[in-house]
């Protein structure tokens, strides 16, 4: 990262959602302490499983949920700005979605879709719109042929272009990309891993990429986070964390993904040393990858390991580095 500061700062991070009717399913915690620091520029990857937090950091920091701790952008405080403040700031960190198609009003043509923030952000004339709207289909590879089209005429890759052409519309900051090319075939996920690479040059944008797919995240990022349970457990450089994972969830996180060139494969977890520990416990303090975990020992079910400093990497572990 750069030593100047950073341009998203969060610190401390939760997000708690009510749940049942029942007093066990009150709330659940999805975001857990999460804090982590992008710089300008800077591409970001944020892996786990599903249901490990991943979409919920996200919502977080584009206030679509509500969260506690610090989410710094800009060096203003997220989490307590409202109204123009908050709006102003919309403006500088947009968002790619998923679903591409669900993520479009299916009664607005691509015209309409792509010039919605011109006219909700600033005041040119309309006649200046398509102008604008044709040049940023340029960038993101499509023609003026869709202008008129509807998002249901348009293929999966098209309308995610579609939908990276609007949030570009604005000349933000910071993109957060949630899952976008997880519903696209293999073929068009790479046209759209490499627009977001060349984007992410021309325009000095920094990312924040959120996926499942991991060899993506290692073509996109400089760095990369490891999610468990709404806790980070390892953050390190891209090739310190593909090549020398430190967590054992890492570890099990790149092994589950096939590499086929042997070279890149992770190291092997380590056997496990004390079984007992892995058995389930009561609820309260301990490592939460203790119950999976091939190297927990008594010390994982009793003690939460805090996330420290090994190398290049940090991570939360008592046991990393042995």
């Amino acid at each position: 990262m750069s030593d100047s500061p950073s341009l998203l700062e969060v610190r401390e991070l939760r997000v708690r959602y009510r749940g049942g009717r029942t007093a066990a399913a009150a709330a659940a915690d999805a975001v857990r302490g999460v804090s982590f620091d992008i710089a300008a520029g800077e591409s970001v990857g944020l892996v786990g499983e599903s249901g490990s937090g991943k979409s919920s950091i996200a919502r977080a920091l584009l206030r679509l949920v509500p969260a506690t701790g610090s989410v710094q952008f800009e060096q203003r405080e997220l989490l307590s700005l409202r109204g123009a403040a908050l709006r102003g700031v919309r403006e500088r960190m947009q968002v790619v979605f998923q679903d591409p198609l669900g993520a479009l009003d299916p009664r607005m043509t691509v015209l309409e879709l792509i010039a919605e923030p011109l006219l909700e952000y600033r005041r040119a004339a309309r006649a200046q719109h398509e102008q604008q709207v044709l040049a940023m289909l340029a960038r993101v590879g499509l023609g003026p042929e869709l202008l008129a089209r509807f998002p249901h005429q348009l293929s999966g890759g098209q309308t995610q272009r579609v939908g990276l052409a609007r949030a570009l519309m604005l000349g933000p900051r910071l993109l957060i990309c949630d899952e976008p090319v997880a519903a696209l075939d293999v073929s068009i996920r790479s046209q759209i891993a490499n627009l977001l690479h060349d984007m992410r040059a021309e325009l000095g944008l920094a990312l924040l990429f959120i996926a499942h797919d991991l060899p993506t995240v290692r073509f996109l990022c400089d760095r990369v986070m490891v999610l468990f349970r709404g806790r980070i457990v390892e953050q390190a450089p891209r090739e310190r964390l593909f090549g020398a994972p430190q967590h054992p969830y890492t570890r099990a996180l790149l092994a589950a993904n096939p590499v086929p060139d042997p070279a890149q494969r992770p190291v092997a977890p380590a056997p496990a040393a004390d079984h007992a520990a892995t058995a389930p416990a009561e609820a309260g303090g301990g490592c939460a990858y203790r119950h999976r975990c091939p190297m927990a020992v008594a010390r994982c079910a009793a003690e939460a390991p805090a996330i420290r400093p090994l190398g290049a990497s940090l991570v939360s572990c008592h046991r990393a580095g042995e």
